[in-house]
């Protein structure tokens, strides 16, 4: 199973919270029928509730993939470093403890590798995870008949962790077809087919638990969680429903003991076969750049900007020279369509701008000064790498902001030299935070800046209190303040009613 985090270059990372599969098993396998199906020749469980027909129509069209990896140089091993410390934030902000680590090769070190994949076409196109085949100097794929073959890298995504690979037969190959991931509702019978633990091919059964899961790894987070048993191996093998079709590509799981828990999750279909399909063709995959950080509308942000319902994506800072910045954008936009697809959540903008070509042409339209905009927007490309302390002020400076409760200070240089910030940097420090006060409630912190109020820029303590003094004077429930903290920046919306 995946790291599913940013890059999903961590095939060799055992025991993580979530687990990487077959790439990161040590190899000791056993060869095994793969799974396959023909698009409409498997069948629904009959009556006794067997699903021996679809998996005898799937089966053959299921491989068993082996990679010989080289240990991660000093590069790799710093992502993997920093994978890890992602991993072990998100499942503590869930109240999740995180698993082991396992012990990993040494650099320059070779290692093989176990992973699951489905053959889609009687040429031999495999689809499968990216982090399966991620660094592989070599590639094996062995046919449910027990025939090895050498695998080809065709091309990977490494944002949507999928990887297709062709392999050259004397005769056309079995297939399985791709299904409808959209129709899946909670509670359908799923069949996840793979070879864990290199056991050889191994059909589990379960249900859809939840849909749309986001583990804050990329823009295309959608997973479907499902119960049915999967483990180390099982990577890139197929998630398929009562027709025997393909409706998900199991991926990752949750791991407290380097087995499964029954908490399972796989990438829907309907994001995989698009994305395979540009992969086998061009072998690669250029993703769009808009260049902005965003976060999430909640009812105050919707309060404060006169927005009539809580959604959309608030746009918290702009990358200077990005397409977003050529374009116009600012730092407290709601974006709410691109093109002709809505935006009700950040996850919709990014999975919306990462399915554009870089030179694409947008129309994006968002939410400014309490009326729709459109802005035209030509898409970047290369995003990679791109993205999205306390200090405690002078009492005598320090002033309380009206109905929030905050003490504000300005920037005085023994301030900004404890929170290292540069003199281009302008704001209010917040010096104090009054418990169980709106602020508070919202995440304020000691030693935030606070760089505009309600989109008005504020350069000390005087103006902040002031705007802030304003914008209670006005109908709106909440006061949108821009935060920095960190180096980040972020919107904090405020209300006055709980003040």
């Amino acid at each position: 199973m995946s790291n599913i985090l940013n890059r999903r270059r961590s095939a060799a990372l055992l025991g993580a919270a979530i687990i990487v599969g077959a790439a990161s098993l040590p190899y000791a396998f056993e060869t095994s029928p793969a799974v396959a199906s023909p698009a409409a020749a498997a069948l629904s469980a009959g009556g006794n509730g067997s699903f021996a027909s679809i998996v005898d129509a799937d089966k053959p069209a299921v491989v068993t993939i082996v990679t010989t990896t080289k240990a991660a140089d000093s590069e790799d091993s710093a992502d993997n470093s920093e994978m890890q410390e992602q991993f072990k934030q998100f499942f503590e902000q869930q109240g999740i403890p995180m698993p082991r680590q396992a012990p990993q090769p040494q650099s320059g070190e070779h290692a093989q590798a176990l992973g699951s994949g489905f053959i889609v076409s009687p040429e031999g196109y495999i689809v499968t995870n990216n982090h399966v085949i991620a660094n592989a100097t070599d590639i094996k794929v062995t046919l449910d008949d027990g025939t090895e073959l050498p695998g080809k890298l065709i091309g990977a995504d490494t944002k949507a962790d999928l990887a297709v690979i062709k392999i050259e037969a004397p005769k056309p190959l079995p297939t399985i077809a791709w299904g409808d991931s959209s129709k899946l509702k909670l509670g359908d019978q799923i069949l996840a087919i793979g070879n864990p633990f290199g056991i050889g091919t191994t059909v589990t059964a379960g249900i859809v638990s939840a849909r749309g899961r986001d583990l804050h790894s990329g823009p295309y987070d959608d997973f479907i969680q499902i119960d049915a048993p999967i483990n180390h191996g099982n990577s890139g093998g197929p998630l398929v429903d009562r027709d025997g079709n393909v409706v998900g590509i199991n991926t990752a799981i949750y791991s407290p003991n380097g087995g499964s828990v029954g908490v399972g999750f796989a990438i829907p279909s309907d994001e995989a076969k698009t994305i395979v399909a540009k992969l086998q063709k061009s072998g690669s995959i250029e993703h769009g750049y808009l260049g902005v950080q965003i976060q999430a509308v909640n009812q105050d942000v919707a309060d404060a900007l006169g927005l009539a319902k809580p959604q959309g994506a608030l746009v918290a800072d702009v990358t200077a020279e990005s397409p977003a910045a050529k374009a116009g954008f600012k730092a407290g936009d709601v974006v709410t369509s691109v093109g002709s697809g809505n935006v009700t959540s950040p996850k919709d903008l990014s999975r919306l701008v990462a399915d554009l070509s870089p030179g694409d042409k947008q129309t994006v339209t968002i939410w400014r000064g309490g009326k729709s905009v459109d802005l035209k927007v030509a898409i970047g490309g290369n995003d990679d790498g791109q993205q999205l302390a306390s200090a405690k002020g002078d009492d005598k400076q320090a002033a309380s902001g009206p109905k929030i409760g905050v003490g504000l200070a300005d920037l005085t240089p023994d301030i900004r030299e404890r929170l290292g910030l540069s003199q281009k940097v302008e704001g209010a420090v917040v010096a104090n935070v009054a418990p169980d006060k709106p602020a508070a409630k919202a995440g304020l912190q000691t030693g935030d800046i606070i760089l505009s109020v309600n989109d008005k820029t504020v350069r000390d303590a005087n103006e902040a209190k002031n705007a802030v003094a304003d914008a209670a004077k006005t109908e709106k429930k909440s006061v949108l303040l821009l935060v920095q903290r960190g180096g980040n920046k972020t919107f904090v919306a405020v209300p006055f009613a709980a003040a």
